[in-house]
């Protein structure tokens, strides 16, 4: 089965190729999405992996790294799609609900020049999730990352996104990888349930 692979903020897609080889592996066929994630608006992103989605075989999966996820499911509530086309989607560290550091940001004033584009959707976050597609949310728990910068996090996180920020209401799933945020895409824990929820639905 197919599969896109969303990479996160300030990143590219060349940053997903050991995660993308760790599910090429389990018999996955990965097309690597790349997007310009805080220069281009999002109404942009969406266009662009709508055509994608369209282009590959029916149905497929969707893994996004933090602002991929949020990418992936904004995608999804904005142009709904039924399973048969998108089944499954995982996100690993996004910030589903909202991000503390983009508020920081914000009030600092330097969310423009920071987030670009994405600003508006990591601050407010997105509605409860009510799609036909299963959603799994993977979270880090080693706290370092962009927090060591702008200020400790509540509760759990992996240094730039707290778990809290990533359970949103009616996604299927949710575990924890002993990973920081930029980790999860290096993990081989993180992949194998990454794998384990495409096949089931559920993390075990």
């Amino acid at each position: 089965m197919h599969l896109i692979l969303l990479h996160g903020i300030w990143m590219r897609a060349g940053i997903t190729v050991r995660l993308g080889a760790r599910l090429a592996a389990a018999g996955y066929r990965v097309t690597r999405f790349d997007y310009a994630s805080i220069r281009a608006p999002f109404a942009q992103h969406r266009a662009q992996l709508l055509a994608q989605i369209e282009r590959l075989p029916h149905p497929l999966h969707l893994v996004g790294h933090s602002l991929g996820g949020v990418l992936a499911l904004d995608c999804l509530q904005q142009s709904p799609l039924p399973a048969e086309v998108v089944s499954r989607v995982v996100c690993l560290g996004s910030p589903l609900r909202g991000s503390a550091l983009a508020v920081r940001l914000r009030r600092m004033r330097l969310d423009s020049l920071s987030m670009g584009h994405a600003r508006e959707l990591l601050v407010r976050g997105l509605p409860d999730w009510t799609g036909a597609q299963q959603v799994g949310v993977i979270a880090g728990e080693i706290p370092v990352g962009l927090s060591l910068i702008l200020g400790r996090l509540p509760g759990r996180h992996d240094g730039t996104v707290a778990e809290s920020e990533t359970r949103l209401p009616g996604i299927a799933d949710h575990a924890r990888v002993r990973t920081s945020h930029t980790g999860l895409l290096f993990s081989a824990p993180t992949a194998e349930l990454v794998v384990r929820f495409l096949r089931e639905g559920r993390f075990g």
